[in-house]
C-alpha cells in the first residue's frame, strides 16, 4: 500500500501510472466524489502489494530498512543495487510488502435519539471485519444499581456475524454529563454496588457481551482506590462467567496529575486489574477549545510513554478519533467547533479551492479558508499520514492496538491501513 500526497498539476491518471494502478481501484480505495478535482495536499492509499520510497538526504539502506521494518539486504536484492551503495537523493526503491504483527482493534458505536440511524448500522457493518471489539455506546448506571440501556438493535448480530468480542460500556452519565456523585454511590454504597454487578451480570448474559467496560470519568479523587477496589470485585466476578474486563483512562502524563478527569484513575491498578485498558488519547484539539490537532502524536506518545511505567505495552489500546472539527477564526470561549469526518474535510478543502497542508511535529493536516459570509475557518481532521504515523507507534512501542471514537464518520483509508499493517485478532 502506497501513500501519496497529491501535488500540483496530478492527474488521477498520471498517479496511477505511476505506481501501476488504475484510476478506478484509486477512486475506489479512497471513495473519491470528485475524481476531476483533486486537493493539493490530499493523502490517498494507492492499493499496490508493498510500497514506493523516494530517497531522502542522509539516508542508506540501513536507516531506510528502519523506517520500514524492510530487511536492508530484501531491500537490496529487490532494487537490485550493492548493499554498500551510497544512494542518490530521489532514487525512487522499490519496498516489498512489510511484516505484520497481530493487533486488536476496537470501535465505539453511538446510536443518538429513539432510533437507530440506518447509516449508523452500516458504518458498523463495513468496519466489523476489522475490528476485535464491537462497543455499543453506552449502559448509564443509574443510582440504585439498574441499568439504561442504548439502542442495540442489530449490533449484536453483527458482531456475531464478525467474530467481534460484543463490548457492554457502562459510564455513569446523568443528563449527558459524568456524575461524581453517581460514581460515588456506585463505588461506595455496597448494596447498590451488588444490585448494580448482579444486574451487568444478568444483561451481559441477554446480550451475548463478553467484555464490560468501565467508562468511569470525572469521578471525586476520594474515590481513587474505592474505584479500585470496585474493580478488584467486578473482575472477579466476571471471571467465573470467562468474560474480559476493560477500563477507559484519561489521558494521563504523570501519577501526580491533578484534575477530576485524572486524580481516581489510577493507571497501575488498572493495570494490574483489567485484562486491558482504552486510553482516550484524544481532544487535545477539542469542539469547545482554540483550534489544534485533535490527536498530535507528540501528546499521544507522552500519555503512552508514561503508560508504560505503570502497565504491561500488551494492556494499551490507544485511543483515536475518527473526527476533526472546523472551527470559526478567531476562537471565542463559548463557541463550539464544527465535527467533520475525514473525507468531509477534503470536501471542504475541495469546495473553497484551498491546499492541505501537514503539520510534521503533530503529524496531522489542516487548512483554512474563508466561508462565504466572510469568516475565517480552521480545520484539523485525520488522513493516511496522520493514522500510519500513529500504527507505527503502536508498532514501536508493541502496544496491543486501538480502539476507535467513533463509527458513522468516513475515514475510508484507515481500514484499508489496518490490514496493510496488522494481522487483525479475532476471538
Amino acid at each position: 500500500m502506497q501513500i501519496h500526497v497529491v501535488q500540483r498539476n496530478d492527474s488521477l491518471t498520471t498517479i496511477a501510472r505511476a505506481y501501476q494502478s488504475t484510476v478506478n481501484d484509486i477512486v475506489e480505495a479512497n471513495d473519491i466524489p470528485n475524481p476531476n478535482n483533486l486537493v493539493i495536499g490530499q493523502a490517498m492509499v494507492i492499493p499496490i502489494v508493498g510500497s514506493f520510497y523516494y530517497v531522502q538526504p542522509g539516508d542508506s539502506l540501513f536507516s531506510i530498512s528502519r523506517k520500514t521494518g524492510v530487511p536492508y539486504q530484501q531491500i537490496a536484492a529487490v532494487n537490485r543495487i550493492p548493499t554498500n551503495q551510497p544512494l542518490n537523493v530521489g532514487l525512487r526503491l522499490y519496498i516489498p510488502q512489510r511484516p505484520k504483527r497481530n493487533a486488536e482493534f476496537n470501535a465505539y458505536v453511538e446510536p443518538r435519539g429513539t432510533t437507530v440511524a440506518p447509516a449508523l448500522e452500516t458504518a458498523a457493518r463495513e468496519a466489523a471485519p476489522y475490528l476485535t471489539y464491537l462497543a455499543p455506546f453506552s449502559f448509564q448506571a443509574l443510582r440504585d444499581g439498574s441499568l439504561k440501556p442504548p439502542l442495540l438493535n442489530n449490533f449484536p448480530a453483527i458482531a456475531r456475524a464478525n467474530r467481534n468480542v460484543l463490548m457492554m460500556v457502562i459510564n455513569n452519565q446523568e443528563q449527558d454529563q459524568f456524575s461524581d456523585e453517581l460514581g460515588r454511590i456506585l463505588l461506595n454504597d455496597m448494596a447498590v454496588q451488588d444490585r448494580f454487578l448482579n444486574n451487568i451480570v444478568t444483561t451481559a448474559k441477554r446480550h451475548g457481551f463478553r467484555d464490560i467496560h468501565f467508562d468511569f470519568e470525572f469521578l471525586r479523587p476520594a474515590d481513587r482506590e474505592a474505584y479500585n477496589n470496585f474493580l478488584r470485585k467486578a473482575k472477579a466476578r466476571f471471571n467465573r462467567e470467562g468474560w474480559l474486563m476493560s477500563t477507559a483512562l484519561a489521558p494521563k502524563t504523570s501519577a501526580t496529575q491533578q484534575g477530576e478527569w485524572y486524580e481516581a484513575h489510577d493507571y497501575r491498578a488498572h493495570g494490574e486489574i483489567a485484562d486491558f485498558v482504552v486510553i482516550m488519547t484524544y481532544e487535545w484539539g477539542y469542539s469547545g477549545g482554540p483550534a489544534m490537532a485533535v490527536s498530535p502524536i507528540d501528546q499521544v506518545r507522552r500519555v503512552i510513554e508514561y503508560a508504560l511505567t505503570e502497565m504491561p505495552s500488551n494492556k494499551i489500546m490507544m485511543g483515536q478519533n475518527l473526527y476533526g472539527y472546523d472551527w470559526t477564526l478567531p476562537f471565542v470561549q463559548g463557541s463550539v467547533a464544527r465535527a467533520v469526518s475525514p473525507q468531509q474535510a477534503i470536501q471542504i478543502a475541495a469546495e473553497n479551492n484551498v491546499a492541505i497542508q501537514y503539520d510534521t511535529k503533530a503529524q496531522a493536516p489542516f487548512f483554512r479558508y474563508t466561508a462565504e459570509d466572510g469568516k475565517q475557518h480552521e480545520v484539523w481532521f485525520e488522513d493516511a499520514r496522520s493514522i500510519q504515523a500513529k500504527f507505527n507507534l503502536i508498532k514501536e512501542l508493541n502496544l496491543r492496538g486501538m480502539s476507535y471514537w467513533k463509527l458513522g464518520l468516513a475515514f475510508p483509508q484507515n481500514w484499508l491501513l489496518i490490514v496493510e499493517n496488522f494481522n487483525v485478532v479475532k476471538r
